[in-house]
Order: C-alpha cells, then sequence, then structure tokens
C-alpha cells in the first residue's frame, strides 16, 4: 500500500535528534530559537511564537486579537479542517461559516454578504489543501470594515499569492506543523505577525510572568526536525508541483474526474491533491483495494460539523459527496508515482 502521506526525515534530522538527547537540553534551547528565526526569516516577518499544535495556535492568535466573548462573530469558510471552527469555539468566539469557490478557498463574494449581516470582528481565510485564498479581495473588504484578518496557513507552507508567502498576507497568520504538513515536526505551530501589538498580545499568552499564561511550548526535538525540514521545504514544494503536474497531464481526459486548478498569481504547492468525481466513494473504496492510499477530504463541513450559523454553502456540502485525495508526498518513487496513475485511471473508467 502507498500511503497518502509519509513523512521524510534525513541524516540531519536523525543527528540532531541524537545530539539533542546526549545534550540533555531538552527544551526551551538553541534549536527552538533557531527555528523561529529562520521560520520568520523565511516568510519575510517580524515575530513568530512556536506552539504545541496548530489549533493551539488558532487559539492564541484569537485570543490575542480579543475573540473572547459570544458577540465577536469570526468568520470562516466551510471546508476546512475542524480546528479552524473550534478554535473560535474555544476561544469564546461565535463562528460565522461562508462557502467556498473553485479554488476550494473562501467566497469572497458570500464574504461581503456575512460582513454587512453579521459585523464580525474577524475573518478567518484558509489556504487548503496548499493554495492561497484571494488575499487581496478579502484584504480590501476587511479593511474597509476595520476586521482582522487571520491566515489558516495550516496547510500552505511556501504557498504565494502574487510573490508573498502564506503567512504573510493579513494581520496575523496560524501554521500547523502536523506529521502530515509540507513542513512536519510531527505536532507543533506557529502564530506570526508584522504587528508589535499583536506580538505583545500573543506573549502574554504563552510566556510566563507577571500575567497569567498557558505552557504551550514545543521541545527541541521537535524544533530541530523542524529546522531541517524548513532547509528543504522548497525543494520538497518542487516535488509536490511536479508530481501534480504529472498527474494533471495524465488524468485531464478522464470521464466524470475534476483536477485541481493553480489560479493566476498564486503558487499551489499541494499538501493535499484534491480530486472529485459524482462516483467518489467507489473509486477510493477501488484505489485502496489495489493498492493506494486514497482518502475522503473532507467528507464534513463546518456548519454541519457544529451546528453553526451559516450563509447556503451548497458548493462546500456537494464537495464532501465527490472530493478526496491521493498521495502526493515529496519520497515518492518514479515506479510509485506510475503505479498511482495507472490505478487511477484504470478504477475511473471502471466506475464510469
Amino acid at each position: 500500500m502507498i500511503p497518502i502521506i509519509k513523512p521524510d526525515f534525513g541524516k540531519e534530522e536523525e543527528q540532531t535528534v541524537n545530539e539533542i538527547i546526549k545534550s540533555g537540553h531538552i527544551t526551551r534551547g538553541k534549536w527552538t530559537l533557531k527555528f523561529k528565526e529562520e521560520f520568520a526569516k523565511y516568510l519575510n516577518i517580524g515575530f513568530c511564537h512556536t506552539v504545541c499544535s496548530g489549533t493551539a495556535a488558532l487559539y492564541i492568535a484569537l485570543k490575542a486579537i480579543g475573540i473572547d466573548n459570544k458577540e465577536d462573530k469570526v468568520i470562516v469558510p466551510a471546508m476546512s479542517f475542524m480546528a479552524t471552527i473550534d478554535a473560535v469555539l474555544l476561544a469564546g468566539g461565535t463562528p460565522i461559516v461562508v462557502d467556498i469557490n473553485e479554488s476550494y478557498t473562501m467566497d469572497t463574494e458570500q464574504l461581503i454578504e456575512a460582513v454587512e449581516k453579521y459585523k464580525p470582528k474577524a475573518v478567518i481565510p484558509v489556504h487548503l489543501f496548499g493554495q492561497t485564498a484571494d488575499m487581496d479581495k478579502i484584504n480590501e473588504i476587511c479593511k474597509a470594515n476595520n476586521i482582522i484578518v487571520l491566515e489558516d496557513a495550516a496547510q500552505a507552507h511556501g504557498a504565494t499569492y502574487k510573490g508573498k508567502k502564506a503567512g504573510n498576507l493579513g494581520d496575523l497568520a496560524a501554521f500547523s506543523f502536523y506529521a502530515s504538513k509540507n513542513l512536519a515536526m510531527g505536532e507543533g505551530g506557529a502564530i506570526v505577525t508584522n504587528d508589535y501589538k499583536i506580538d505583545e498580545k500573543i506573549s502574554n499568552w504563552i510566556e510566563f510572568g507577571n500575567h497569567p499564561a498557558l505552557n504551550l511550548r514545543i521541545t527541541e526535538f521537535q524544533a530541530g526536525i523542524g529546522y531541517w525540514q524548513l532547509k528543504k521545504l522548497e525543494d520538497n514544494n518542487e516535488k509536490r508541483r511536479k508530481i501534480a503536474e504529472i498527474y494533471n497531464k495524465e488524468f485531464e481526459n478522464l470521464p466524470g474526474l475534476i483536477l485541481p486548478k493553480e489560479y493566476p498569481d498564486r503558487k499551489h504547492v499541494y499538501h493535499i491533491y484534491a480530486l472529485r468525481h459524482p462516483k467518489r466513494d467507489e473509486i477510493v473504496e477501488r484505489l485502496i483495494e489495489n493498492g493506494v492510499g486514497a482518502r475522503v477530504y473532507y467528507e464534513y463541513t463546518l456548519d454541519k460539523l457544529r451546528n453553526a450559523e451559516c450563509l447556503d454553502c451548497e458548493f462546500a456540502h456537494l464537495l464532501t459527496k465527490e472530493i478526496f485525495a491521493i498521495p502526493i508526498f515529496p519520497a515518492l518513487k518514479d515506479k510509485e508515482i506510475d503505479f498511482i496513475v495507472e490505478t487511477v485511471k484504470k478504477v475511473v473508467k471502471e466506475v464510469s
């Protein structure tokens, strides 16, 4: 079975982990500092704080911008991992769900409608599957209405919009470094911003001092692994993009199959290679039977998952019946890519 995701660690990660074990300095050390500095430099952003997960990053980001009661409304897209809406609920705010468009990111026309109707305090555009949302339009809408833009960049390490990296496109951003991500530590997250006032509030939540705080640190092991994964990120993203090019060429004429699209001015880093087909469930079952680790992303929408207030999320609801993913991790060998291609072709033709 070719798995849907497989982290790729080398000698650098292994040597660093062994070095940390021998040093006895397993938390709050040089590797955590190095990773924070290098990640901020990579994004060309002023401030970076590491935390224990992407969910924690979203939660702290929301608390830092003042989300703490049900009057604080936050707009989120209908399709994302559940942490996007859960962080709003845990922070004490009220999530408002809007539909997505063909890019699988926030529908900006619905965003305009939701802003007028609900007067939100914040908007969370999710750069889903590795492609950024339409950030010019989202920022324009939010700036005109004094709304804070919090990017959920958990799936978009290295993705760009008009040359700027995801994470440096709004007021602040949250990242995840979960085992499946393009930049993987096993577990981990980060909050980044260029706003020193927001940075101070983030620090107050996670740095102990003359105020209550939370311990959400990563260990030196995670930071050391993350440091080397960051060094390999651009090369690994290019490998993902090359695999996506092969898939796009090979699958373009398969009946009923809708391929992912890279939009103008955006660089897709293919955290997920998302396909659509009306007979999705049968295709996924047969791919797995034939040794290809296909998976559904996602079989729920956030409005239905948490019974949240929403606008009409018709397109996202349709996707829950059609969308699925196939392996696209950088360590895939040529023969594995060939096998995936031939198996997808065979299965899609069989069910069509």
